[in-house]
């Protein structure tokens, strides 16, 4: 890590600017996902496990993890967007104590809209700030 007395002028508004871009992209995110009548947490949620690598459900520590929670905090949540009819708990397949937490129809559907609706803000975002393994929008 540099020692604050290395970082120069560019180097601030550097990371002033990546700072604005992403709370520009999360507030675009919010009245998105707003509009589709969920609160962004809820889409996050159905993101991950639209998104989880290798399989269609997640457990709630994983989603934990991958939304940066405290376990109890995404029961909670996982109670509220089953309420909603997004996803649901089912006995695991392989070790019958543990929950997975599998997308309904319903979620499908929205997290598939909500993230339509994200592509043309993350385009531009890619175009002003490249990440490395996303290709360059045409």
């Amino acid at each position: 890590m540099n020692n604050p007395q290395t970082l120069d002028k560019s180097d601030f508004e550097r990371l002033s600017q990546f700072r604005y871009r992403l709370r520009c992209f999360l507030r675009h995110s919010e009245d998105i996902c707003r509009r589709y009548g969920l609160t962004p947490l809820q889409y996050q949620l159905l993101l991950h496990l639209r998104g989880f690598y290798g399989r269609d459900w997640a457990t709630v520590g994983e989603l934990a993890e991958r939304l940066q929670s405290k376990h109890h905090g995404v029961v909670a949540l996982v109670d509220r967007c089953e309420q909603l009819s997004l996803v649901e708990r089912r006995q695991g397949r392989e070790d019958r104590r543990q929950i997975e937490v599998h997308l309904l129809e319903e979620g499908v559907n929205r997290v598939t809209q909500i993230a339509e609706a994200h592509q043309p803000e993350l385009r531009h975002l890619q175009e002003e700030t490249p990440f490395p393994g996303w290709n360059k929008p045409t």
